[in-house]
């Protein structure tokens, strides 16, 4: 009876070892199905008041029940729908705007940012695949960038800068 249990708890230690959320910290693609954060669900079907004064359909138009977050985010932060779908930059942000560019943009940013990762990825990552146990592969890869939070800390207190304090080692 001693043993049985010993084997159902080795059993259940186990399985529990193979459970996990990897989640975000997981870099590589977990395979050919749909990205669950790209996935919108739509907003309630609504009774028009009337029918007959609805616009002509257009393939591949916008429809009343899709979704568009980020018209949504500006509204919700108090901005107008009409501010969100604009691409123009309003005459309140346009000197911050500017000050940010003031070392030159460049419009491909996210292209290159991704392919600069990716490649870096790639030369962290040659024997990442040679390990034994379950690993964190996000800490393994960016370990060397990690901002250490006491030694920041500590610098910019000696600076003279007012600094909120650092969570704690081992919370």
């Amino acid at each position: 009876m001693r043993i049985k249990r010993m084997v159902l708890v080795g059993m259940a230690l186990t399985l529990a070892a193979c459970s996990g959320d990897d989640g975000l910290r997981q870099l590589s693609k977990p395979g050919s199905g749909p990205d669950e954060f790209r996935i919108l669900p739509a907003k309630p079907l609504e009774q028009p008041t009337n029918l007959t004064a609805l616009p002509v359909p257009t393939p591949g138009g916008v429809n009343r029940t899709d979704v568009d977050p980020i018209s949504d985010a500006v509204v919700a932060l108090g901005g107008s729908r009409s501010a969100a779908t604009s691409t123009a930059i309003s005459s309140s942000d346009a000197a911050m705007v500017n000050y940010t560019g003031r070392k030159g943009r460049s419009a491909d940013i996210r292209a290159a940012t991704a392919a600069e990762d990716a490649d870096f990825r790639r030369k962290r990552g040659r024997f990442a695949n040679i390990k034994l146990g379950k690993q964190d592969r996000y800490n393994e890869v960016y370990e060397q960038q990690h901002l250490g939070q006491f030694s920041e800390q500590d610098r910019w207190r000696q600076a003279g800068a007012p600094t909120p304090a650092a969570p704690p080692l081992n919370p």
